[in-house]
């Protein structure tokens, strides 16, 4: 199992901290997850049905022509390779890395790329996997770039795969009302915008064919009837959508503005989180965990100079406080 943020029982249990007195800024989740509606008893007590309005709710939402819901977009990452024979796979790095863990755990041969040599090695891939806005560096690529590389693709049978978790806050940047071309496959994951990571639902948006073969890989009443429930209502909010798109907004340039007073300015960053490259990494990391206060570090062993953090957004106006406090602790005691 590769690591990801919000392992915070392992954390406190390393550190000797109590789970409760923990900030957990290690995860690029909203931390003002929506209201849980009333769910009706017969979501729990039968199986779930297609045509209950989730997926008009979500075509809705993402401006889609046609949607799959999956138990969480990891689902389909794990699932997409089982679609296609062995080739060759470029992932747009760094990104997240389960997108080439599942590529090559099914036998393909995956290159990770930078976004400058996309266009050198495009025409030797069968697939290119795009992680926009990108996780955890917050790049965002253009639209317009994005269908040239589908197009190259595409001609050759080929997929562009783009992984889309963070781009509820840019809407204009998404791919999805054009997942109607063959070889496109655009992934949205519900649980970080709404910050519902714990119902565990994703969309897929493609081309029919592709849609009927990924779901006999997913399978039947993948998920479950109350996240159905749940799903539909948060995804119908249209002024909560307008007011959580605020607030991580602001909130993400306020920590921007935070960790640039201390001399931590971020390189990157989308509305749900900020990300620092800095040889220093490993040692705030720790300085900050011993505090209670859990970052996401990415620990580069062969190049230490180029290894980064990832802060999540503080809630309230006490977790800002306690960041600010530790950042300032931080410049005082290491010089």
């Amino acid at each position: 199992m590769l690591e990801h943020g919000g392992r915070l029982r392992g954390a406190a249990l390393h550190y000797g901290i109590a789970e409760a007195e923990w900030l957990d800024l290690s995860s690029g989740i909203s931390p003002w997850p929506w209201p849980i509606p009333e769910i009706p008893a017969r979501a729990w007590a039968r199986l779930p049905e297609t045509d209950d309005g989730l997926e008009l709710a979500a075509c809705a939402y993402y401006g889609a022509p046609r949607v799959l819901p999956v138990p969480g977009s990891q689902a389909a990452i794990q699932a997409l390779p089982r679609l296609r024979r062995a080739g060759k796979v470029g992932v747009l790095s760094p990104c997240y890395a389960e997108h080439a863990e599942a590529w090559r755990a099914n036998g393909f041969r995956v290159r990770e790329v930078f976004e400058h040599e996309v266009d050198f090695f495009i025409d030797s891939l069968d697939v290119l996997v795009v992680v926009n806005p990108n996780n955890p560096t917050g790049l965002s690529i253009v639209p317009e770039r994005l269908l040239e590389w589908h197009a190259h693709l595409a001609q050759r049978g080929g997929w562009l795969v783009v992984d889309e978790a963070f781009m509820d806050n840019t809407p204009q940047l998404s791919l999805t009302a054009e997942a109607w071309r063959v070889g496109l496959i655009v992934l949205r994951s519900f649980g970080k915008f709404f910050g519902l990571a714990g119902v565990r639902l994703g969309f897929v948006i493609a081309e029919p064919q592709l849609l009927k073969l990924l779901a006999r890989q997913i399978g039947p009443w993948a998920v479950s009837g109350p996240t159905r429930v749940l799903g539909q209502v948060c995804l119908s909010d249209v002024e909560g959508h307008r007011l959580q798109r605020l607030r991580t907004e602001h909130a993400s340039q306020r920590l921007a503005e935070l960790l640039s007073q201390y001399g931590l300015k971020p390189q990157g960053g989308c509305a749900l989180f900020q990300w620092l490259t800095t040889p220093h990494a490993a040692r705030i990391y720790e300085f900050c965990a011993r505090r209670g206060i859990l970052l996401r570090l990415f620990l580069n062993t062969s190049s230490p100079h180029h290894s980064s953090l990832r802060f999540g957004l503080p809630a309230e106006e006490v977790d800002w406080q306690r960041l600010e406090q530790a950042l300032s602790e931080y410049t005082k005691e290491i010089p």
